[in-house]
């Protein structure tokens, strides 16, 4: 499937997170999502990204966002990454790849000079009414959280 892209609804989604909660789409409608997807728990580029989301956290909380990441991880790796980092927000798994496949994030990439399947990361902005609202392809892992507020600035 191809990644819904700025104007268009948001693929519902529902899933379970480090802490055993299952968390859906329907349950933020009238807050902005920062719903993002990333390969793996604990690599150097996730960490950063997962990091940097959390260090601002905060001030992402101020602008009226909340933070949802997803991976085909195991909620066990997902609770000891969430432990690990201290992150404060839900990490979805997404093992059988249904979420991913929906938002187009699970498919074909190169690594290494390979073409290999994984996931694309991405992260896609949900505006309060459950629309597509930005698209990030290409994520900057240690400044994910600046390029978000950047988006939003007044030109």
């Amino acid at each position: 499937m191809t990644q819904p892209i700025a104007g268009t609804p948001a693929p519902q989604f529902e899933g379970v997170d480090q802490g055993g909660n299952v968390v859906k789409l329907s349950d933020f409608r009238g807050k902005k999502i920062v719903l993002y997807f990333y390969p793996k728990d604990n690599t150097p580029g996730c960490t950063a990204e997962a990091c940097s989301l959390r260090d601002n956290y905060n001030e992402l909380i101020k602008k009226g966002f909340v933070v949802i990441g997803v991976s085909a991880d195991s909620i066990k790796s997902h609770e000891k990454f969430a432990g690990k980092y201290d992150l404060p927000f839900p990490l979805i798994s997404d093992p059988e790849k249904k979420i991913m496949t929906d938002y187009g994030t699970y498919g074909e990439k190169t690594m290494y000079g390979k073409k290999v399947m994984g996931v694309l990361r991405t992260t896609f902005i949900i505006d309060e009414e459950g629309k597509i609202e930005k698209v990030i392809k290409k994520v900057d892992t240690k400044e994910h959280a600046p390029q978000i507020f950047k988006l939003y600035e007044k030109v």
